[in-house]
């Protein structure tokens, strides 16, 4: 008995989690372009993003699946911090709709009657209807039916075991509110969904397992176990996505304390609420109505200080690449002085190269695998080259002197090469992990011979390093070329002497070919900067005002001593 107990509850809700991803996947498939118009176009207000949210997790089913869909719209730049921030309000107000479902379906219609015709009907319409809509619409009919089914399961289970074991003794205060908390946390986080978690308290509350205020704080720890999968997905993911997390559980956790602060007022307004609009005293029914009124709560709470929270999130939750991508030396004080602006210039250009130049050593070294810094370099040097622009326009504006002004485009210049060699060595490394190890002891010398004097030449073409020489760079990659000649004709030959395959040769030529072009991107802008700084450094030297003459002594000072 007991064993058939435990396999009834499993099943149940091994069915229960079925049907909701079956649901889910089906709903946004079937939905197409939809949740994405949605996302992009009807979050422009803090109004329409809330409605949004509860929208689109109504129609999916799943607020865990939503907040993950928005995180890669915060990442993508589609939307912003604030905007995210109020659609997470509403996804957390559209994920009570599963609890509405079970206790307004679940336990006033005969279930097997819904859910039997449901399965069929998916199953028929997802065979015959492809990979259009109409598949993945019956996907989401049988995960309907498959959820009531569950449901059905977990009902007989937990009423079973109701009539053997009774929470009602329990301490369902202090102490004890906080262990089911801690329990409906739990229930979530093992069954990564707060709809499952849901499904097990309302149907334990029906069989008469758990009292109300027990059931009541199984729930609000449900909607704050919501927040794992969130919190999961952005682990060694960019600083917005990790702000767009926290909004979520800062948001959940000031909720749950305040309904569990104020637990016996909520409750008694929620009886109250359900005779008021007729919805009968059952537990199921209180526990919905509990489990929305609570998010409404905590979005009366949080609605205007929101622009307060992610203002202070953005300061707080920085990347080393955020802080290292803002530029040190371009102060708009220093504007109004034309020698002291474009110095400042000058230097942020030599952080920049010093990152791109770094990139390249890091994509030659990198073997078979690209890392992921280089990207997180890439975005940083993308910033500090926007910043470099956006200072040299506003240079632009002012009235400066001739000669200052046709100088600020070689800054602009010298970004655009440092950006493309930063660029190129990201392509490097990616293209290196693609290319199978060559197995030519000969070629493999070779090329070995090239990334060194490639590694050399951009140690060589540090522009602010004392004795530097263009003449003896633009020497060094002159050299480069030949060497980059041979190379070349030494994987045409390995290709047609069959030593290595055609798409190896192929492979092999088009990565050299970047390496060449990122190593005369770096020696361009090394040789553009280091003119740039001189001539900054000569008009500096112009408008110093100049040395004040020693004052003359007092006369008959030596007397007077």
């Amino acid at each position: 008995m007991e064993f058939s107990l435990i396999g009834s509850f499993i099943g149940g809700i091994g069915l229960f989690l079925l049907g909701m991803k079956l649901m889910t996947d089906g709903l946004k498939v079937a939905a197409g372009q939809a949740l994405r118009h949605i996302l992009s176009q009807w979050t422009r207000t803090p109004l329409r993003g809330f409605f949004s949210g509860i929208l689109i997790t109504s129609l999916v089913q799943s607020s865990s699946a939503v907040t993950v869909a928005v995180l890669g719209f915060v990442n993508a730049g589609l939307l912003s911090l604030l905007q995210t921030a109020y659609v997470i309000y509403g996804t957390n107000i559209g994920t009570t709709m599963t609890s509405w479902l079970v206790a307004l379906v679940g336990f006033n219609v005969d279930i097997q009657a819904l859910a039997l015709p449901l399965i069929g009907l998916g199953v028929f319409l997802h065979l015959f209807g492809g990979a259009a809509r109409r598949g993945a619409l019956g996907m989401a009919l049988t995960g309907f039916g498959l959820f009531f089914l569950g449901l059905a399961i977990l009902k007989e289970a937990f009423v079973v075991v109701g009539g053997a074991i009774v929470f009602v003794d329990y301490p369902s205060e202090g102490w004890g509110l906080l262990l089911f908390t801690g329990i409906g946390f739990l229930l979530t986080f093992l069954m990564q969904s707060s709809s499952a978690a849901m499904a097990v308290t309302l149907t334990a509350a029906a069989g008469g397992l758990i009292p109300l205020t027990a059931a009541a704080a199984m729930v609000i720890g449900a909607n704050v176990g919501t927040t794992t999968t969130s919190t999961l997905a952005v682990i060694g993911a960019t600083p917005n996505a990790q702000r767009t997390a926290a909004v979520h559980v800062l948001f959940n956790v000031i909720t749950a304390v305040a309904a569990l602060l104020l637990l016996l007022p909520l409750l008694w307004l929620v009886q109250w609420l359900s005779v008021v609009l007729g919805l009968g005293d059952a537990v199921a029914t209180e526990l919905a109505i509990f489990h929305t009124l609570f998010n409404i709560l905590g979005v009366g709470m949080l609605w205007f200080t929101t622009p307060h929270l992610v203002r202070w999130l953005e300061r707080r939750l920085r990347a080393a690449e955020e802080d290292r991508g803002r530029p040190r030396y371009l102060d708009k004080n220093v504007l109004a002085t034309p020698a002291l602006a474009l110095n400042a210039i000058v230097m942020e250009l030599e952080r920049t190269g010093v990152f791109a130049r770094q990139m390249l050593l890091d994509a030659l070294s990198s073997e078979q695998h690209a890392s992921r810094q280089l990207h997180r370099d890439r975005s940083v040097l993308e910033r500090l080259s926007q910043a470099v622009y956006e200072f040299t326009v506003t240079m632009q504006r002012a009235h400066l002197p001739e000669d200052v002004s046709e100088h600020l485009p070689v800054a602009l210049r010298i970004a655009r090469y440092y950006l493309e060699g930063a660029t190129l060595a990201v392509e490097i490394a990616t293209a290196q992990q693609e290319l199978d190890y060559i197995q030519d002891p000969r070629l493999n010398e070779s090329i070995g011979h090239f990334r060194s004097e490639c590694a050399a030449l951009l140690a060589l073409s540090d522009p602010m390093q004392e004795g530097y020489s263009s003449e003896a760079v633009q020497q060094a990659l002159s050299e480069l070329e030949e060497h980059y000649q041979k190379l070349k004709t030494q994987l045409l030959h390995a290709g047609s002497d069959e030593r290595i395959a055609m798409t190896q040769m192929v492979g092999q030529l088009n990565l050299y070919s970047e390496v060449r072009r990122a190593m005369e991107q770096s020696v361009k802008g090394a040789n553009y900067l280091r003119g740039l700084a001189e001539w900054a450094s000569h008009l500096q030297r112009q408008q110093e005002p100049p040395p004040a003459a020693d004052p003359p002594s007092p006369p008959d000072a030596e007397v007077a001593q």
